[in-house]
């Protein structure tokens, strides 16, 4: 998985499924009720015959929903695409790079001793209330439409709990021989304290030895904490991508 390849950009989208999607000249039109941009964005991989018919035809399928377009403008993304779309009054939101690190040989991190994480292959309603607490940005249907899109594809999920509450949770996904991380949280008042590392470590030990010899993870580019974290378990800047909104 290089930097260029577009295959990251379907990794992601595989691993994080949008329960409702639309396929339009190559692109995939995705929509999980307003939860996460990454599930209700336009994953533009193809090359429609007519582009602006095709953004046309994005934003007549997000209106009728209710929802801004948004364009997922990763490494495969057709080429032109972000000038067009800034010409036509299109933002750029949330910067965000993406991380990968080798499971082969030593595992990098801290190796102080580890919390206690539990490993589930379902997340458990403590697991998604601390990773709800920590990343939910939404009303209504949003917890149950998140749930939907987790439970989308077989995960590992991680968690760690400490006097009957679950402070730390993280998610996994074997792509092949690839680990995707995502969902890695800690409540507020139990950060500083090794628990992000111990998920990461566990959840990167389990993909190995369900045979991943590599894995990915994305951050906002501007959480430093986060990246510093990740970096001193092993992983490295090798991307970044954005998205468009009107």
């Amino acid at each position: 998985m290089s930097a260029a390849s577009p295959d990251f950009d379907l990794l992601v989208h595989q691993a994080w499924p949008a329960p409702y999607q639309r396929t339009i000249g190559g692109w995939v039109l995705r929509h999980a009720d307003g939860v996460t941009k990454r599930a209700n964005s336009v994953l533009p991989l193809g090359e429609p015959a007519d582009l602006d018919q095709a953004i046309r035809a994005a934003e007549r399928f997000y209106a009728e929903r209710g929802l801004p377009c948004v364009f997922s403008m990763g490494p495969g993304a057709l080429p032109g695409l972000d000038g067009r779309l800034e010409a036509r009054g299109y933002r750029v939101v949330d910067r965000t790079t993406y991380m990968t690190a080798s499971l082969q040989g030593p595992l990098d991190g801290p190796s102080e001793k580890a919390a206690q994480v539990g490993l589930s292959g379902e997340p458990s309603p403590e697991w998604l209330t601390a990773w709800w607490a920590v990343d939910g940005r939404y009303d209504g249907e949003g917890p149950a439409s998140a749930t939907r899109i987790l439970r989308g594809v077989p995960a590992t999920y991680a968690e760690v709990r400490q006097d009957g509450r679950t402070l730390a949770v993280g998610r996994s996904v074997l792509q092949g021989d690839t680990l995707g991380i995502y969902c890695m949280a800690t409540l507020p008042e139990a950060r500083r304290r090794g628990l992000a590392g111990a998920v990461l470590r566990a959840l990167t030990a389990d993909g190995r030895a369900r045979g991943a010899v590599r894995a990915y993870l994305v951050v906002i580019a501007s959480n430093a904490p986060a990246i510093a974290l990740y970096t001193r378990h092993g992983f490295t800047p090798t991307g970044a991508y954005h998205y468009r909104v009107r």
